[in-house]
């Protein structure tokens, strides 16, 4: 497995395309979980966890669940959790969901990229 992290508009997507051309990307918010556990990329992961807890679905497990599921996929997610804690009760539920799923997922994978203005900086090479 491998992450690709950053914060809104910083390249990430652009920089996960040009590093793996040959993955066929898809959007994580369009996904269900049995197409998340057989895509070879997703872009937007963290609207897959909002899609999830907005339909009621308990996410806690799902970073060993797509570890063990689906170990070679290419996680391109955004940083959700820094800045003003939200004042909606949701958006603070989604936040914190995000920032624990992705722990997860980097404490699985095998590399874990930062990306700032369109700077890949690999802070996990496994």
């Amino acid at each position: 497995m491998e992450m690709i992290i950053g914060g809104a508009f910083q390249g990430k997507s652009d920089y996960a395309k040009e590093k793996h051309p040959e993955i066929c990307w898809k959007n994580g918010g369009k996904l269900e979980e049995y197409q998340l556990m057989k895509a070879e990329g997703v872009l937007d992961f963290q609207e897959f966890i909002r899609k999830e807890l907005k339909a009621g679905h308990d996410v806690a497990g799902l970073a060993e669940k797509l570890a063990e599921g689906n170990p070679d996929i290419v996680v391109v997610s955004q940083e959700v959790g820094y800045g003003v804690v939200p004042m909606d009760a949701f958006d603070r539920k989604y936040r914190e969901a995000v920032g624990r799923v992705c722990t997860g997922l980097a404490s699985k994978s095998k590399k874990v990229t930062r990306v700032v203005c369109g700077i890949g900086t690999v802070i996990k090479d496994a």
